[in-house]
C-alpha cells in the first residue's frame, strides 16, 4: 500500500503531516506526496501575484517555481517521501471566462469559474492512482481556496479518503477543528522524537515561504511543539 498525500500547495502536506510521513517512511511503508497546483503560468501576473512574488523574493514565477520545486524535494528526501508535480496552476494565477483574475485574496470561497476545476483534479488525480493507494486530504481549515477545491476533488474519486488539520491554518484558527471533524473518527498515529524534529527541517526548507507563514522560527517552533505534545503524535480522521 502506498500512502499518498495530496497537497494544494508545495508545502501543505509537509507543513501538516511530515513527521507522519518519516514515521510511515521509516517503517518502510511508500510514501507519495501529491501536490496539485504547480502550474507556469504564462503572461502578465495580476497585482495580486505580483505583491506576493515581491514579498517571496522571486519576481519572475519560472524561478519561484523552481525555488519551489526545489524547496519540495528536499524537504521529501529529509522524510524519505517521493514527490509528484501536477500542472494545474495556483489560485493567484487563475483567470475567470471573461478573461479577468478570479482571485485577489485566497480565504474565501471558490469563484463560480472554478466550478469544474475538481472533476479536473479529480481526473488528474484517478489517472495515477493503484487499487490499493490510501489517499490522504486536509479538511480545508482556514477555508483557502486551493485546500476546499483539493478536498472538493478527492470527495469526487471513489474510495476511502483518510482527513488531517491544515497546519498552520489549525494554529490560527483552532475553532475550526471541531465543524470539519463532527461526523468523523480520529487515529492517532505516533510520532517520536527523531520524527519531530526531522518534521521542523522539512518544514523549514521551505524558506521562500516561512516569513508569511510564521513570524520567526522560535514561533513556529513553539506551535509545532504544542500541536504534536497534546498527543505524541498526530490525529487522522475517517468518516463515520
Amino acid at each position: 500500500m502506498r500512502w499518498i498525500y495530496i497537497s494544494p500547495h508545495l508545502d501543505d502536506a509537509v507543513l501538516s503531516a511530515g513527521g507522519l510521513i518519516y514515521e510511515q517512511a521509516r517503517s518502510g511503508a511508500e510514501v507519495e506526496i501529491w501536490t496539485m497546483t504547480c502550474g507556469l503560468p504564462a503572461g502578465e501576473l495580476s497585482p495580486f501575484a505580483q505583491a506576493l512574488h515581491f514579498t517571496w523574493g522571486f519576481p519572475i514565477p519560472a524561478d519561484l517555481l523552481a525555488a519551489r520545486i526545489a524547496e519540495d524535494k528536499k524537504a521529501a528526501r529529509l522524510l524519505g517521501a517521493k514527490t509528484v508535480h501536477f500542472d494545474f496552476l495556483d489560485c493567484i494565477y487563475r483567470r475567470g471566462k471573461n478573461g479577468n483574475w478570479l482571485y485577489s485574496e485566497v480565504f474565501i470561497p471558490p469563484h463560480e469559474d472554478d466550478a469544474e476545476l475538481p472533476e479536473q483534479l479529480a481526473e488528474a488525480i484517478s489517472a495515477r492512482l493503484l487499487p490499493t493507494d490510501q489517499l490522504v486530504c486536509q479538511f480545508g481549515i482556514g477555508s483557502h481556496v486551493d485546500h476546499t477545491l483539493v478536498r472538493r476533488a478527492v470527495e469526487l474519486i471513489p474510495r476511502p479518503v483518510l482527513y488531517l488539520a491544515d497546519i498552520p491554518y489549525l494554529f490560527k484558527s483552532p475553532a475550526e477543528l471541531e465543524p470539519h471533524t463532527a461526523r468523523m473518527t480520529p487515529k492517532t498515529h505516533r510520532i517520536g522524537d527523531p520524527g519531530f524534529w526531522t518534521w521542523l527541517e522539512a518544514v523549514s526548507a521551505y524558506k521562500s515561504q516561512l516569513s508569511g507563514l510564521f513570524e520567526n522560527r522560535k514561533q513556529m517552533e513553539s506551535q509545532f511543539q504544542q500541536y504534536w505534545s497534546e498527543y505524541i503524535g498526530i490525529r487522522l480522521w475517517s468518516p463515520l
